[in-house]
């Protein structure tokens, strides 16, 4: 699928494409999407980016963005994969 759908006030994705981009089969994904240790962001373009659309998808260790434009035609895809972060100094407990 290279296209997202806007369906009413919904947006339809690709589940194994999504899946692909996150490197997880598309149960997981699904699941993650359920319990919601996967969460998304819609933006709409302003100026410039007037008629695009933003999906930013979210796990514990990476992000997923998709650039679509108004018909849904995916124009970017990327991820970036953050690892395992250690936590600040001040948010450690201690003893």
């Amino acid at each position: 699928m290279t296209h997202i759908a806007f369906v009413d006030d919904a947006i339809q994705i690709d589940a194994d494409m999504l899946a692909k981009a996150f490197r997880i089969d598309a149960d997981d994904l699904k699941q993650g999407m359920r319990d919601g240790t996967i969460t998304s962001r819609f933006e709409r373009g302003e100026d410039e980016d007037a008629g695009k659309v933003r999906l930013t998808f979210f796990a514990a260790s990476r992000r997923v963005r998709i650039t679509a434009d108004e018909d849904g035609t995916i124009l970017t895809c990327s991820a970036i994969d953050f690892g395992e972060l250690p936590l600040p100094a001040s948010s450690r407990r201690v003893g």
